[in-house]
């Protein structure tokens, strides 16, 4: 009977042992690796005068590039780029580093050339979330706001979230709220290479 109630014991411990979860930023990482190479159609979901211009544009995200430390997630945008079409200047860059993940933003013009305020971003400073990491500004990125007149943004925190329904960026700061939104349920065909990639 003790052996019995023994082997019983040890049987239902075993079943209360877990195994670790994978960190979180390796899930979110994972998350948008796993969709490498599709498109999404999106919109602005945030609303503020300073985006009035973006308002009622389509916009797409594309997970067009992804290595085990990079995503490559280009931004396109229709009716405001210069000639009134697509405005493909924009990459968001996800990388993986020591310490956690990294947010950049490659900024281009049509010629291909970069702009002055371009790879700004920040380092994540928490573990995150499988589904939320957000990107407080860098030092980097505070030495180029201030050079180019733009210290408004020295306070800026960034957000990507990705779940089973969507894909959204944020932007935050005191008096400023920007987010654009991406259905995983609305896939569209893969836009032409962001300026000069």
């Amino acid at each position: 009977m003790k052996t019995a109630l023994a082997l019983l014991a040890a049987t239902m411990l075993a079943g209360c042992v877990t195994t670790p979860s994978a960190k979180p930023q390796d899930a979110f990482f994972a998350a948008l690796t796993a969709r490498c190479g599709n498109a999404y159609a999106g919109k602005l979901a945030s609303n503020q005068a300073a985006d009035a211009d973006m308002r009622g544009q389509a916009m797409v995200m594309h997970i067009r590039s992804c290595t085990p430390d990079r995503i490559e997630i280009p931004f396109h945008i229709d009716g405001v780029g210069p000639d009134g079409g697509w405005d493909r200047s924009r990459t968001w860059i996800i990388m993986r580093t020591t310490t956690g993940l990294r947010l950049k933003h490659d900024h281009r013009h049509a010629d291909g050339s970069k702009d002055e305020l371009t790879m700004y971003g920040g380092d994540t400073n928490d573990g995150g979330t499988a589904a939320r990491q957000s990107f407080p500004v860098d030092a980097e990125s505070i030495a180029l706001f201030t050079r180019t007149g733009r210290s408004v943004s020295n306070t800026n925190i960034w957000s990507v979230e990705t779940t089973a329904e969507g894909f959204t960026y944020g932007l935050n700061r005191a008096g400023r709220d920007f987010r654009v939104t991406f259905d995983y349920r609305q896939p569209v065909a893969p836009p032409p290479a962001p300026w000069g990639w």
